[in-house]
């Protein structure tokens, strides 16, 4: 135990003296970690988006007021012959159509489908957002079944708590994966400098 504790002592002492690395150490823990929280983000940030509304009913009207800033821009109202030039041009990365008698069929009983057409091309975008909308619509209809007489057969009220990280800021966890990373890489360029380091003194 000893002689470990006299090598470790002496390749600190080693380190001290090396600017070279101490610089490398201290970019590592600091401007790497940092560029990594904050340049790599699977997050949507005022997403443009719209809505085609063929129902025209206080569900519809609710739905389109749930899209927001941050994640989302406000849902602006297009027409349904308008949906594929504006998805081929970029104007927006989500489309909903609301079919027309949304509510009327909730409200019965049926299972009405709502279309959400995505622009692809904005492949992390869209498998996030497509999971956000989904998640922001079924909030809204079962706020709508809860007021109203009709069963919500099936339904889980599923509640999910996240004990790291609570707002899920990809910030935090590209950080951590970072900061596990530079541990990693130093730790194989430290020894790897040691080792060619007794090798020049002759020691090894």
């Amino acid at each position: 135990m000893s002689t470990i504790t006299s090598l470790g002592i002496k390749e600190l002492r080693t380190l001290v003296r090396d600017p070279v690395m101490i610089a490398v150490i201290i970019i590592a823990f600091t401007l790497m970690v940092y560029s990594a929280g904050k340049s790599i983000t699977t997050e949507l940030q005022n997403t443009p988006i719209a809505l085609v509304d063929e129902d025209q009913s206080p569900i519809s009207i609710n739905i389109a007021q749930a899209f927001y800033p941050p994640h989302f821009k406000h849902a602006e109202l297009i027409s349904i012959n308008d949906m594929n030039e504006a998805l081929d041009t970029g104007r927006y990365t989500f489309i909903i159509d609301i079919p027309p008698d949304f509510q009327k069929d909730l409200l019965a009983g049926r299972r009405p489908e709502i279309q959400l057409a995505i622009d692809a091309t904005m492949m992390s975008q869209a498998f996030i957002g497509a999971g956000y909308i989904s998640d922001i619509i079924n909030d809204e209809v079962n706020n709508v079944l809860e007021n109203s007489q009709v069963s919500n057969h099936g339904a889980i009220n599923q509640i999910i708590r996240m004990r790291f990280n609570p707002n899920l800021d990809s910030a935090w966890f590209s950080g951590v994966m970072e900061l596990v990373n530079m541990i990693t890489l130093l730790s194989v360029i430290l020894t790897g400098s040691a080792l060619i380091r007794e090798r020049e003194h002759g020691t090894l």
